[in-house]
């Protein structure tokens, strides 16, 4: 009897070291731990910086939980870095958050939210090509517009330029508004922070297309680069046949192929000695190219994966799991560069000279207008539940795109429709109308499927996300159902640009002097020979009276964000 006890109480003990085992696996997974902000870094003075930027991307990786392919170029990054396991966009689609990217700021703060304004990746100077775009389909009654900040917002590269940096941009521009020539020492395919002269620290943006979702449908004839049958997870919300799995794995595909080319640039970076002196960050530029991902403000859409490796094998190996935004980048490479980060961005500086000692309580993003539909959704997350207010809840959930109709996965959801045959999980992104309020409980429903909004044990935590959504529209003066005709009225009067007051150049105690009577216009100029036409590059940030090279021709555009530029130019005697 007592050898009976003695068993079974070694069974139950057993039992219950596996089942805290599995609860703490679980827990891990929930909540990774989280680094301090005051992370103790020993940085050069002003270190290189690098983006490797992917997109259309969630954490299909193997360092983010998904084993599904091998990535050894990122792996290796990671394991030489910190994961981010929490890092968000406040916008789920690339020219809104790009504008976030570039500027610390929020997009429905800028009036950057509504998806796309225009035709501004195209060069400033090139006034023929913008003319040709301007044609693009835009809603009735709208022309296609720039977003006009306030006169303080530039962007962050140009704050880095005036630092001394060199900066370089391959190649993606589309902001939301056309980018001054002092953002950029090069914006083009060519652009390589090896262009630089001597040893000027540089900050260098490479973006990386190949995981787009357009490369879903326009890749389907290209070899794949996993295995045809490779065996793949299929989210529930997507069909689980042949058409559905083919398109996922052409998406793994694709992640294997951006891995290649980080690779290929970090290989750059390291042939040049230069990987100890040089931050690196990956991320990538909002949620993934799938159906009910892009677009969306649920975690699909918003949550993103990033990597940054410190010089020297700093933090390697760690995560950390702050609530991070994209408006808290701009801030922290300024930090990281030793400028202190403007008192107007809406982002925090999480690293470097000026990092914040607290970390955010939540993250905000926001949905609007794609294509030639209106929709007006907000969203405040905490690290574990998310909020979703839906300021249109006659409208559908679902909102035909051009780009994802022309995925085959989005074509057979659709084909599903029309014959009734969507599981319970696909049929609720095929609403007829919205809920008001969602809230999520991310921990226990990553895929954002269960709705407790209604349900009274959640009740405190649906009442202290949503006050936390209405002060941060608050904070930032943002109406989701102020129709945008207004909103371009308010920035272009009559509907017709504001153009920056042509620059003035005088001579000052042997000096030139350059003005611009526009607040906020930033100035930029460039000496050539005589007979010469400036293109996009190598215009220097005027920042102080320079000296005169006589014989040459000195070009000089002042250019407000928003506004048109002016160029004007003046012969050296």
């Amino acid at each position: 009897m007592r050898l009976f006890q003695f068993y079974s109480l070694f069974l139950f003990v057993l039992l219950l070291l596996q089942c805290q085992s599995a609860t703490e696996e679980s827990n891990a997974n929930k909540e990774p731990i989280s680094l301090s902000p005051d992370y103790d870094l020993t940085l050069p003075e002003r270190p290189n910086i690098l983006w490797i930027v992917a997109e259309d991307l969630s954490a299909y990786l193997p360092m983010f939980g998904d084993s599904t392919i091998e990535t050894p170029n990122l792996s290796r990054l990671a394991a030489e870095g910190v994961c981010y396991d929490r890092f968000f966009s406040p916008a789920a689609v690339c020219a809104p958050a790009r504008s976030a990217i570039a500027t610390g700021m929020y997009p429905t703060h800028i009036k950057t939210n509504h998806m796309r304004t225009g035709p501004w990746f195209v060069d400033s100077l090139d006034q023929e090509r913008i003319q040709a775009y301007s044609s693009m389909a835009m809603p009735d009654g709208l022309v296609t517009y720039e977003s006009v900040p306030p006169p303080e917002v530039k962007m962050m590269s140009e704050y880095l330029r005036k630092a001394g940096y060199y900066c370089t941009n391959n190649a993606k521009r589309d902001y939301q508004f056309v980018s001054p020539v002092t953002a950029w020492d090069e914006s083009s395919q060519q652009a390589h922070w090896k262009n630089r002269v001597d040893r000027q620290p540089f900050f260098a943006v490479f973006n990386i297309e190949v995981t787009h979702e357009s490369r879903i449908w326009a890749k389907q004839n290209d070899s794949l680069w996993i295995d045809e049958n490779a065996d793949i997870e299929v989210p529930p919300y997507l069909p689980d046949n042949e058409v559905g799995r083919r398109d996922i794995r052409r998406m793994y595909s694709n992640v294997k192929e951006m891995d290649a080319q980080a690779g290929a640039i970090i290989a750059e970076l390291e042939t040049a000695g230069l990987m100890d002196n040089t931050i690196i960050f990956w991320y990538t530029d909002h949620g993934g190219p799938l159906p009910r991902q892009k677009r969306l403000l649920y975690d699909s859409g918003i949550h993103v994966p990033m990597i940054v490796r410190f010089p020297n094998g700093q933090y390697k190996m760690q995560r950390d799991s702050q609530l991070l935004s994209f408006i808290d980048l701009a801030p922290t490479v300024l930090s990281i560069a030793n400028v202190e980060p403007p008192a107007h961005m809406d982002g925090k500086a999480f690293l470097g000279q000026y990092k914040q000692d607290e970390s955010a309580d939540y993250v905000f993003a926001a949905a609007d207008r794609f294509d030639g539909l209106y929709d007006a959704n907000r969203a405040s997350r905490d690290d574990r539940y998310k909020y979703i207010r839906y300021f249109m809840p006659e409208k559908p959930m679902l909102l035909p795109v051009r780009y994802r109709e022309g995925q085959p996965i989005m074509q057979e959801l659709n084909r599903l429709h029309e014959v009734d045959s969507l599981t319970p999980e696909q049929a609720l992104w095929y609403r007829a109308t919205k809920p008001e309020e969602e809230l999520f409980d991310i921990w226990n429903d990553p895929h954002e499927l269960t709705n407790l909004a209604k349900d009274p044990s959640h009740q405190e935590k649906l009442e202290e996300l949503r006050v936390a959504c209405n002060d941060w529209l608050e904070s930032i003066d943002d109406n989701p159902l102020q129709p945008e005709a207004e909103i371009i009225q308010a920035m272009w009067p009559d509907m017709k640009q504001p153009t920056t007051a042509a620059p003035e150049i005088a001579m000052e105690n042997g000096k030139i002097k350059l003005s611009s009577a526009t607040e906020g216009a930033s100035i930029g100029y460039r000496f050539m020979e005589v007979g010469e036409q400036p293109d996009f590059s190598n215009w220097q940030v005027y920042t102080a009276p320079i000296e005169p090279q006589p014989g040459q021709q000195l070009w000089v555009r002042a250019h407000r964000i928003g506004y048109q530029g002016v160029t004007v130019s003046e012969m050296m005697e």
